[in-house]
């Protein structure tokens, strides 16, 4: 997805105070992996999405630096312990830091980056232009993202050996885990612009709903995008018997013997490319792939209508095509 003029303008923004960002030097095995993790530079898309934010609500985006710092240094943070749950081996094309170091190590650093995440906060209850309240704000909005963020990941791993989950309990899953840090990187984004309190809760529903689309578009590249374009081999999920929009959505609407035989492919410990195939098929026969892309859209539809409280600007132009070239990903 190639960046507009003004994203790359703003990374550069971000990545400069990153840089600035203050580590010790020791104990180096508690910061080293801090800087290894941020030099494997990822989108930057949530730190971008806050300097975006206070912008749509009339704030100079520089105020907003510090508030995108914590919500990148939050993110991080999820995942170095994200990769420990998984046994991820590679992050960002690179050896994660709970294979490049260990598991305690990869804790222990990613607990530090969430304090210094909390610490980018302090800029606010320090500056004069910011009342208690107004910093009282930035504080519960970011907390509130931490703590759905834990919650949404506390689904995933309860859901890993619970049989029955419904499309209602995976939607509030991704709310927690994937939409929570794009509903915080929007909302304190405003409150440092001084956004109303109407401002700040459009923002926060259109962070929800964009970040259920992506989950699901996500979903639907697993199974009918180019493997070679998407880096990822086909039915990826299918193999790791990952629970899915369509996946749940199939096991719904599938009876009798056809439901028995998706309920074991998708149990399976191993696939082979022909169960893999039988799968996606029994998908399209009971139409959740185009389903699953009417959902998709019908989110990402909700997230752009609750824009439209913010009055035409260079911000909102640009946020609102940032979404687009995200959702519109084609492979």
């Amino acid at each position: 997805m190639k960046n507009t003029k003004q994203q790359q303008k703003l990374s550069k923004l971000i990545d400069a105070r990153l840089a600035k960002l203050k580590l010790p030097q020791e104990p180096s095995l508690l910061y080293d992996p801090v800087r290894y993790t941020l030099s494997l530079a990822g989108k930057r898309v949530r730190p971008y999405l806050t300097l975006v934010a206070c912008g749509i609500c009339g704030g100079e985006v520089e105020e907003a630096l510090p508030a995108a710092l914590s919500i990148e240094l939050l993110h991080n943070f999820t995942l170095l312990h994200d990769d420990i749950m998984d046994g991820a081996e590679k992050r960002r094309g690179k050896p994660s830091v709970y294979k490049k170091w260990d598991a305690n190590t990869a804790i222990l650093s990613g607990d530090a980056m969430y304090a210094k995440a909390f610490k980018q906060l302090q800029a606010y209850g320090r500056d004069d232009n910011y009342s208690k309240e107004e910093y009282s704000l930035i504080l519960d909005l970011f907390l509130d993202s931490a703590e759905k963020v834990c919650e949404g990941q506390g689904y995933d791993l309860m859901f890993e050996t619970q049989e029955d989950v419904s499309i209602e309990q995976y939607l509030e899953m991704i709310e927690g885990k994937t939409a929570a840090l794009i509903s915080g990187a929007l909302t304190m984004g405003a409150a440092v612009a001084g956004a109303s309190s109407e401002q700040i809760h459009e923002l926060k529903y259109t962070g929800k709903k964009v970040g259920i689309a992506f989950q699901i578009q996500d979903d639907l590249l697993d199974v009918i995008a180019d493997p070679e374009k998407f880096g990822k081999k086909r039915g990826g999920d299918i193999v790791e018997g990952k629970k899915t929009y369509l996946s749940l959505l199939a096991l719904q609407r599938s009876e009798g013997k056809q439901h028995q035989q998706l309920t074991d492919l998708l149990s399976a410990e191993s696939n082979t490319k022909e169960e893999i195939a039988n799968v996606i098929s029994i998908f399209r026969s009971l139409n959740v792939i185009e389903d699953t892309k009417s959902a998709m859209e019908y989110h990402y539809q909700e997230a752009i209508d609750h824009l439209q409280i913010f009055g035409d600007s260079t911000y909102k132009s640009e946020i609102t095509e940032f979404f687009n070239r995200l959702i519109s990903r084609e492979y």
